[in-house]
């Protein structure tokens, strides 16, 4: 069974860099053709994906988010990580590390638990 685990600072000041991490155990990040992805979900709001990065190491992002976004991995520690540059108090979410076979929300069946990160001085 493949599991995702989010860890990362829980409060980011405004204008920072939201950096977070994903650690997957149970399957290796290079298994075709899986696109491992971080969506999020704001108080009171819709689950948005924001990026991922897919088996041979092609990255995709969201359109809105692109200019700030960075998706990367290690696949020495089977891990991925996110970042997120100039984070304003509307970054604030539950950021959750997924894996999946596309692009949209109803694409990802592997999930992390989710990890809150607060964006405030």
């Amino acid at each position: 069974q493949v599991l995702l685990q989010e860890s990362g600072p829980g409060l980011v000041k405004p204008s920072q860099t939201l950096s977070l991490a994903c650690t997957v155990s149970g399957g290796s990040i290079t298994t075709s053709y899986y696109i491992w992805s971080w969506i999020r979900q704001p108080p009171g709001k819709g689950l948005e994906w924001m990026g991922g990065i897919a088996y041979d190491g092609t990255t995709y992002y969201s359109p809105s988010l692109k200019s700030r976004t960075s998706v990367s991995r290690d696949t020495s520690k089977n891990q991925i990580s996110l970042q997120l540059g100039s984070v304003t108090p509307e970054d604030t979410a539950v950021y959750y590390c997924t894996r999946g076979a596309g692009f949209t929300i109803a694409e990802y069946a592997y999930w992390g638990q989710g990890t809150q990160v607060t964006v405030s001085s």
